[in-house]
């Protein structure tokens, strides 16, 4: 039996364990290459990877919120996201 349900959520969790994982390397590529990152092309490329969540991260932030921070809100919204969609595809598959 078929549950496109199930489907979906999988590839938004999937998504998602993308978007984690590319704010990770980034992170770590930051520490690494220190001020010259910008010159970095793995890092650009964590860069554009993760600017839908970061964009989607600072629309939601209020502006009290400094710009440097919003990866790190991001990351922890896409944590939980990811808890959550773990938890529906749970629900849904029992």
């Amino acid at each position: 039996m078929s549950h496109p349900e199930i489907l979906l959520l999988g590839v938004l969790r999937a998504l998602v364990e993308v978007a984690l994982l590319a704010l990770l390397g980034q992170g770590v590529v930051a520490l690494l290459a220190g001020a010259r990152r910008d010159t970095n092309p793995i890092y650009v490329l964590f860069k554009i990877v993760t600017r839908p969540a970061i964009i989607a991260a600072r629309w939601i932030t209020p502006k009290v919120i400094l710009d440097k921070h919003v990866p790190f809100v991001a990351f922890f919204l896409l944590f939980w996201l990811w808890i959550f969609l773990a938890y529906a595809k749970q629900i849904l598959a029992s």
